[in-house]
């Protein structure tokens, strides 16, 4: 059994290169086949908005917009509840396939057995 990845990138447009470097290790393990789950939090969550990935532009590094494409194609992305509220946003605001829950939500999937949690 491989174990699962939970990523959870807390930084958007306002520190590019964080926020870029969480999104390319969740895109890589789902790429690999590895179980990710993608929480964003903070103002990483307007990233879960169409169109909005795009304006996260980084030299030299994949497309935001991509890497999430590659993990809402093999895992989940979660964008924190209290985020959300903060910024008006609802699931009808989200990329097909997100979801927003909280942090009870969180821990019970950090916490699982055979899982690797990260922060970016």
């Amino acid at each position: 059994m491989s174990r699962a990845l939970v990523v959870k990138v807390t930084c958007g447009t306002d520190a590019p290169e964080r926020a870029n470097q969480g999104f390319t290790v969740a895109g890589a393990a789902a790429a690999s086949g590895v179980p990710v789950s993608l929480w964003l939090t903070g103002e990483a969550a307007w990233l879960a908005v169409p169109g909005r990935a795009a304006e996260l532009e980084l030299p030299l590094a994949t497309p935001v917009a991509d890497l999430l494409d590659a993990v809402l194609a093999g895992g989940t992305v979660t964008v924190c509840a209290q985020c959300a509220a903060r910024r008006s946003l609802t699931e009808a605001d989200l990329l097909p396939g997100c979801r927003i829950a909280g942090a009870p939500a969180f821990v019970e999937e950090a916490l699982r057995d055979g899982v690797q949690a990260l922060v970016y």
